[in-house]
């Protein structure tokens, strides 16, 4: 190779993006909110790998939807030939790792994941290659009363997180031989419209007319609206669950739209379907949905069994709270230590550790390309790391077994305060000082927000 000839820098792949350290409280807050609130309604989590055999999603999501047909990274394990596929969402995983390990036997089960799911779209605001999602699933549940928990779950997150500007719309799609017989005669409604049906709708007229419904093509709005609604269709049973869904959340104050063109994505959704949207994002305006999905337990071989769910995508609910003004000053620490001398340096190792020993973080000024650094430019690094205190240690506190404290961050005239503290006292003396002030601390939370120190 020439010694001229430049090395070609790789990049990463388009629509699967870095989560930079800038953007890691904005997800641990929501991530920590959201385990919380979880955990408050007896959800247990649950951890299924990103590759799961093609025939899963085949089976579960239907062959003809969009996912199957177009999103789908799926390949042959070049070992045994296997058809696997990255997982483009999470339910039918957790449905086959309930069924495969029996996990109703004692009864009905409350889970929840997170992570990466990945389909093979084009990349835009909030809809990425590999995005995120939170979920939960309630296998086992038949009555309207946990739909409406699931419901209530989401609506005390959007809570807890600040987020207002979210509404919910809800509708029922029956059971199977009601969505039979609406099906039928939404084929003939659209065959003796078929002039007005674009390209997708004429795909879609026999496979899954459903979807039509949920077109975003304007020029199809006035044809949709006047389509057979499925709620029309339903009988007994469904009208009465959709009732119970909405008497629960009216009695519990949650407002809902019912809005009959609602559907979901995947063929195992029957009776409960719901969404949670927003106007804030464009296009992209649906952050959760989810519903009943009754026949997917015996799609996988599993005995009948009733289940209810939702999935939040973790990206767009991001935006919305940036949107919303969450914002985060970098804060790596709660002290940075500041040294200056071989001795001070050895002795600032030493007290870092006593420091995380209590419960603190502790960022140790390291040399970087240009060297240890002056005190100022240390102090610099310490004030950027968004750090509470500076601790300093030079010769003159070696001599005198201190260091000394500086308060970076603190109520207005308490910033810029030193003092020195003896080594053995500079642990209890921070804790305290911490405490005292309210600095946030990331670990050790209580579901209070009272901050646990270790001693």
């Amino acid at each position: 190779m020439s010694e001229n000839k430049k090395t070609e820098k790789i990049v990463g792949v388009k629509g699967m993006n870095d989560i930079l350290p800038a953007d890691a409280p904005l997800w641990e807050l929501f991530e920590n909110t959201v385990q919380t609130v979880l955990k408050s309604y007896g959800f247990q989590q649950i951890r299924t790998p990103i590759v799961e055999p093609t025939p899963l999603f085949a089976r579960g999501l239907g062959a003809v939807t969009d996912i199957v047909e177009k999103e789908m990274y799926s390949f042959t394990d070049s070992m045994n030939g296997d058809q696997l596929t990255l997982r483009p969402e999470s339910t039918a995983g957790v449905v086959r790792a309930a069924l495969e390990h029996n996990l109703t036997y004692d009864g009905p089960k409350r889970l929840w994941y997170a992570g990466p799911m990945f389909r093979h779209e084009r990349p835009q605001r909030g809809r990425y290659r590999q995005f995120h999602q939170v979920g939960a699933e309630a296998i086992g549940f038949a009555g309207p009363d946990i739909d409406a928990e699931l419901i209530m779950l989401c609506q005390r997150l959007w809570d807890d997180l600040g987020l207002d500007s979210i509404r919910l719309e809800l509708n029922s799609i029956g059971d199977a031989e009601e969505r039979s017989r609406h099906r039928a005669d939404l084929i003939a409604y659209f065959e003796a419209h078929r002039d007005q049906l674009d390209a997708d709708a004429q795909r879609r007229l026999h496979s899954n007319p459903l979807r039509i419904l949920d077109t975003k093509n304007p020029a199809m709005q006035e044809l949709v609206n006047a389509a057979p609604k499925l709620l029309d269709y339903l009988g007994e049973e469904s009208k009465a669950h959709f009732e119970g869904v909405q008497t629960i959340l009216r009695h519990s104050n949650i407002p809902f739209t019912i809005n009959p063109r609602l559907v979901r994505g995947m063929d195992y959704y029957n009776r409960t379907v719901f969404e949670w949207v927003t106007d804030q994002l464009g296009s992209q305006g649906t952050v959760c949905g989810g519903g009943r999905y009754d026949p997917l337990v015996e799609m996988f071989g599993g005995k009948p069994t009733p289940a209810c769910g939702f999935a939040i995508g973790v990206e767009r609910l991001l935006e919305l709270m940036k949107e919303a003004g969450e914002q985060f000053a970098p804060n790596q620490c709660d002290v940075y230590l500041v040294h200056q001398g071989s001795e001070a340096q050895l002795q600032a190792f030493v007290l870092g550790e006593r420091l995380r020993d209590a419960g603190l973080d502790v960022v140790l000024h390291c040399a970087a390309a240009t060297g240890v650094g002056s005190f100022k430019s240390q102090m610099k690094r310490a004030d950027a790391s968004g750090a509470a205190f500076a601790v300093i240690i030079g010769e003159d506190e070696v001599a005198s077994h201190t260091a000394s404290v500086k308060t970076l961050r603190g109520a207005e005239g308490e910033s810029s305060q030193q003092r020195s503290v003896e080594f053995d006292k500079v642990a209890d003396y921070l804790v305290t000082e911490i405490i005292s002030a309210g600095h946030d601390h990331d670990h050790d939370h209580d579901h209070d927000g009272h901050v646990h120190y270790k001693h």
